[in-house]
């Protein structure tokens, strides 16, 4: 193993226990912010930008005016659409720091590789019983690829499984330095249509496509598709991405994920409208019969990760 930098700094927005759904065994996912997608319909849209954002949840605030009074920036008055001018927030967190109620919170906290160990080792038995481990997440976590890195390194020292959620927009040399260390990753094919992916990601697919057999010859990986009505949820082009996965070396097994509402409150949080209003969930049936597809294509296929 290569000597780990614990003092390697990173900016993590969540750390979240008891996970089934992002590898094996119970998990915690370790969330990184920074990403250089901006899909629609991401529900961790806290986890975009490479800096600390605040939300505010109206209904906790008593309008004691402290945040007003604490920000530096004058970037919160009553008279701003969600409280916060949030081209003035620098994100400094002084505002939560003084805010009674928790109404505003800051999402986004520097942290050292080992301060995120000692978080992840309170799990530890969870692992061991289990078969699982940790999960680094984002945001894009290849983003953060140095700190990202430094985790997975310092978890497979501790002798844990590891495991990436990753969509591969990234430098072939990012992938090579990170896969490595990682046991399995999750990587998402949201559409095999340039312009589509375009349009509702805000970036061509390319890199992703070129990047997705080097990641798939260096780890254990499982595609997955976040399935989404008016975009992907069609099985012309789930066909489409089962054929390319067909491609990918060791690839046996695509995740569905079809498309839900669980993010869309944060997006008011941020100040921002929800980009997917009025989207209409799948039926179960129309899950059905995109899960024939994939299985028809030879696929293992799990409904929601």
């Amino acid at each position: 193993m290569d000597s780990i930098n614990y003092n390697a700094v990173g900016l993590v927005f969540d750390i979240q226990r008891f996970s089934i759904h992002d590898g094996p065994g119970i998990r915690t996912i370790v969330f990184l912010k920074g990403c250089p997608l901006s899909c629609r319909w991401c529900s961790n849209p806290e986890g975009q930008l490479l800096r600390p954002v605040v939300t505010y949840e109206e209904a906790r605030c008593v309008h004691c005016g402290k945040c007003r009074k604490a920000c530096r920036h004058g970037a919160i008055s009553p008279e701003n659409k969600g409280l916060i001018n949030r081209d003035l927030c620098v994100g400094c967190g002084e505002c939560a720091n003084a805010c009674p109620t928790g109404a505003l919170t800051l999402k986004g906290t520097k942290m050292t590789v080992q301060q995120v160990i000692r978080e992840l080792k309170k799990d530890a038995t969870n692992y061991r019983r289990s078969g699982g481990g940790i999960t680094v997440s984002g945001g894009e976590p290849l983003v953060q690829h140095a700190f990202a890195r430094e985790i997975l390194k310092a978890s497979k020292e501790q002798g844990w499984n590891t495991a990436i959620e990753t969509t591969a927009y990234a430098s072939e040399e990012v992938i090579r330095e990170v896969m490595p260390y990682v046991d399995l990753a999750l990587m998402d094919v949201k559409s095999m249509d340039p312009a589509i992916h375009q349009k509702f990601t805000g970036v061509s697919n390319e890199t992703i496509l070129k990047n997705a057999p080097l990641v798939a010859s260096l780890t254990q990986t499982i595609v997955r598709v976040p399935t989404i009505p008016g975009v992907n949820a069609s099985k012309e082009e789930i066909l489409k991405i089962c054929r390319f996965a067909k491609t990918l070396p060791g690839v046996r097994t695509i995740h569905l994920l079809p498309y839900h509402t669980y993010g869309e409150n944060k997006y008011s949080l941020l100040g921002r409208s929800y980009p997917m209003e009025g989207t209409k969930k799948l039926t179960p049936e129309e899950v059905s019969s995109l899960e024939a597809v994939v299985t028809g294509e030879g696929f293992e296929c799990v409904i929601g990760g």
